[in-house]
């Protein structure tokens, strides 16, 4: 009974069927970036039932599109592999490109700027307004008149800052420094 099952949960794949998995699950990953990209900062920031929920019927939806039919050890073992490879190939292109890192990371928007509240960008980002005054109950406030601003950062986060607080202003561009 043991070497029954240890024989089909070892048994190798073929070669070839180790890189059909390996290409399905590339394209099945990049096509869940992109997607979980398309649906906005928010998404990506504090998750909620639905969320979780989505996650999970997401991975049960495409793992079997990324195996198929191989149920074994190592198949699986390719599938990971891939996918943790993928990760730290984006991470790597990201921090290289720029222009690729604002395509699929995004940048901060501003949604309430001096007490005035953006609704179009809200809407555009997924923000709804009960989220909004989350944000603003945890920094102590109640109201968006109180916040000088109220920024979505990347990681679907929103940044409060009040009107009384004290803002330090920096140079944003500098030009070449000179060294003697």
């Amino acid at each position: 009974m043991l070497s029954h099952w240890m024989a089909q949960a070892f048994s190798p794949p073929s070669p070839s069927g180790l890189l059909i998995v390996a290409a399905k699950t590339t394209v099945v990953y990049c096509f869940l970036v992109i997607g979980l990209r398309l649906l906005g900062k928010r998404e990506l920031g504090q998750m909620n039932i639905y969320d979780l929920v989505l996650i999970i019927v997401l991975a049960n939806a495409v793992q079997t599109a990324m195996v198929g039919d191989d149920t074994t050890l190592a198949g699986g073992l390719v599938a990971a592999t891939t996918l943790l490879l993928l990760n730290r190939l984006f991470t790597l292109v990201i921090g290289r490109f720029p222009r690729l890192e604002h395509a699929l990371v995004g940048e901060p928007v501003l949604i309430v700027n001096n007490g005035d509240v953006l609704p179009d960008r809200m809407r555009r980002e997924g923000v709804t307004r009960e989220q909004l005054q989350g944000a603003l109950r945890e920094h102590g406030l109640t109201s968006p008149e109180q916040a000088r601003l109220c920024v979505l950062e990347v990681d679907g986060s929103i940044s409060v800052v009040p009107r009384e607080a004290t803002v330090y202003r920096t140079r944003r561009h500098f030009r070449g420094i000179r060294l003697p």
